[in-house]
């Protein structure tokens, strides 16, 4: 299937999101100050994707309940959440139930049919908690549609790598056969890494000396992973070191090598997902893996749809004004925007993009109510 373009996302009554619509494109990169609403952003995405796994509740259960997701001064208590991947739209307001749950409020397809101006709409039902986008896919008037927004949806991953502890998911073995996608914590990275070294594809193979290629940029004392399941197929994540015949496991990796690698894996893989989202990947990284992964970041951009939400000048200053969303705390309310890119021309002679939001140029700091370019 043909990946969709995510060309913006309207978020209502969200955490701290009281109303917002953010445009998207190929790379975007959020920045602003701690609290200012850029890991609810990211957790937005978590919920759709979610939704696309019938475990909104699930979800909900796992983020404190309706009461901790819904904005306190939401109108009817209830979350609004559109995408716009033209030519198909999906809207979903989730409302607060008994039991601290979310239910359907509204589930809503819409379409832009070649030669409309306007998109039909279809209300696919009320009251459900868990989406009916399954079987709506199944019936002739919208079945095309709400598979569309299925694969959409599915497209909306967001992975967390921060966990590096003795029992992290990336440390535990994992079966074999589980090593067509990445998972979003990396429980799966040495079944993954195992299918491209042993591929007779030679995109895989190509993939996995990319990968091997791009952690010996960081790590020079690396040499190759180990990848040999044991009796009951299933396999841990070891490698070896240049020079020695000693095999090492991921616990005797730094935490920062062994983010970069599940990152590595991620982003250099043949085939990514529609939308790619991280937030803070740069935690615990060099400053030389961080321009590692810029590269990595965007190149990715090319083939899919990527966002980060980062607070690292190394990183932030590897991207284009044109890439940046800023995110700031007004009145309580998370707000995003883009930079004026005309007005920071002349600034970027002499300054980079880092320099000037450590500057409050262009917002996003602590306190800040937006861009002096905009005054």
């Amino acid at each position: 299937m043909s990946q969709q373009r995510l060309t913006s996302i309207e978020i209502e009554g969200f955490t701290s999101i009281r109303s917002a619509r953010v445009e998207l494109g190929a790379m975007n990169v959020l920045i602003g100050a701690n609290g200012a609403g850029k890991s609810n952003f990211v957790q937005a995405f978590e919920l759709l994707g979610r939704i696309s796994e019938d475990q909104l509740n699930l979800f909900v259960g796992r983020n404190g309940g309706a009461s901790a997701l819904i904005n306190d001064s939401a109108y009817g208590q209830e979350i609004g959440l559109k995408l716009d991947a033209p030519p198909n739209f999906y809207t979903a307001y989730l409302a607060a139930a008994p039991d601290d749950e979310l239910i359907f409020d509204e589930e809503v397809i819409e379409n832009l049919q070649e030669g409309n101006p306007e998109p039909w709409s279809r209300t696919i039902g009320r009251g459900h908690r868990e989406t009916r986008l399954g079987k709506a896919s199944g019936k002739r008037d919208v079945g095309p549609e709400a598979s569309h927004i299925i694969e959409l949806l599915q497209g909306c991953r967001v992975y967390h790598f921060h966990d590096t502890s003795v029992d992290a998911p990336v440390k535990r073995l994992s079966p074999t056969a589980d090593n067509l996608a990445l998972r979003a914590d990396a429980g799966n990275i040495a079944a993954m890494l195992l299918r491209l070294k042993e591929s007779s594809d030679r995109a895989d193979k190509a993939a996995y000396r990319r990968i091997v290629g791009a952690i010996r940029l960081v790590a020079p004392f690396f040499r190759d992973f180990v990848l040999r399941p044991d009796s009951t197929d299933r396999i841990l994540l070891r490698w070896s070191r240049q020079g020695s015949d000693t095999i090492f496991s991921a616990n005797q990796m730094s935490d920062g090598t062994l983010r970069f690698v599940c990152l590595a894996t991620l982003l250099l893989q043949p085939e990514l997902p529609a939308l790619v989202v991280l937030d803070e990947p740069e935690l615990g990284l060099h400053p030389m893996a961080i321009v590692q992964l810029a590269d990595m970041l965007r190149s990715a951009s090319t083939r899919s749809q990527v966002l980060i939400a980062t607070q690292s000048v190394t990183l932030m200053n590897q991207f284009s004004a044109e890439d940046l969303i800023v995110v700031e705390q007004r009145d309580g309310n998370s707000v995003f925007t883009r930079p004026n890119t005309a007005a920071l021309e002349s600034w970027l002679d002499e300054y980079s993009l880092g320099e000037l939001w450590e500057k409050n140029i262009i917002g996003g700091q602590p306190g800040s109510t937006g861009s002096v370019l905009d005054v």
